[in-house]
């Protein structure tokens, strides 16, 4: 008979395509997996890695027990889902990913809402940007995630996952209270053709929309700073190191020195949920989306 965990390690390894990817996805140490996949190999009477370089492939006994792996993972999930449904309440645990902002804005909230309709349900919530969390719920790393694209630019989104949209979030300009712009009531982007920005890191999606959009109106964009977090972003606009697009979503206080500019054709964030389709029918999920909606709708006519 073989064991489930161990045909999830193998799995794990497969996606993840190394021992610490693989630990890292699971939530074990490296050792664990290595004590998992070779009690594996026991159990099958053959090997499944094989030494590459300094790491490790699967060999093709380990390939073709790996797409066993994922397809019996999937059929057991969507046995749990199904089982979870008979029940008709939300039980168990409930892995969220989500990105920083909706970390402070939305999901407290709708957690503290949750815990209080639904004791029985343990969520689990880890901070990631939305494309690593979404392809963490389409390898089944996560249950859920929270997510973002632009009024400008939707972020693609696995044909694996069903997605709800829960708000919409208006964004400003934040510059320098000595900024020439700062005594505006709105402005336009065209209007910091000649000034720095601080942006995101290279290669996450809102750095990439804030480059496209401020191309889209005949800006080169001048990125001066790259940091990951609002508030850091803000310091550095208080300090006079740049601007920096400012969402209303999680914002919390604004430094003394910064001030917010609304812009005239209304920069927005689609903020959304999305889970994988084969667990549509869990009560855990539809608790979660439920809890979320509610508190969306609160936040939005705040």
């Amino acid at each position: 008979m073989l064991n489930l965990e161990r045909l999830r390690t193998l799995d794990a390894l497969a996606r993840h395509g190394s021992v610490s990817g693989a630990a890292d996805g699971l939530h074990v140490t490296t050792s664990a997996v290595s004590q998992q996949m070779a009690k594996l190999e026991r159990e099958v009477g053959q090997p499944l890695l094989a030494r590459n370089g300094r790491g490790v492939r699967l060999t093709d006994a380990g390939r073709l027990l790996a797409e066993h792996a994922a397809r019996i993972i999937s059929q057991v999930e969507q046995a749990q889902a199904d089982v979870e449904a008979q029940r008709g309440c939300a039980v168990g645990e409930l892995r969220i990913g989500a990105f920083p902002t909706a970390m402070r804005g939305l999901l407290p909230r709708a957690l503290s809402a949750l815990r209080t309709g639904h004791p029985d349900l343990r969520v689990r919530v880890r901070e990631q940007e939305p494309e690593e969390s979404m392809a963490a719920v389409v390898r089944g790393d996560l249950d859920m995630a929270l997510a973002i694209d632009w009024h400008n630019k939707r972020m693609p989104v696995p044909a694996e996952l069903t997605r709800t949209h829960l708000l919409d979030d208006s964004v400003d300009i934040a510059v320098p209270s000595g900024h020439r712009l700062a005594d505006r009531s709105t402005i336009s982007l065209a209007e910091f053709a000649d000034d720095e920005w601080i942006s995101w890191n290279e290669g996450q999606f809102c750095h990439e929309w804030l480059v496209f959009t401020l191309r889209g109106t005949g800006i080169e964009p001048r990125i001066a700073h790259i940091a990951e977090e609002h508030h850091t972003q803000l310091a550095f606009v208080e300090a006079g190191l740049g601007v920096c697009v400012a969402p209303k979503l999680g914002r919390g206080p604004v430094p003394s020195g910064v001030r917010l500019l609304p812009v005239c054709d209304a920069v927005r964030r689609h903020v959304y949920a999305v889970w994988r389709a084969d667990a549509d029918r869990r009560p855990s999920i539809r608790a979660a989306v439920d809890a979320l909606r509610a508190t969306a709708a609160e936040l939005q006519h705040a």
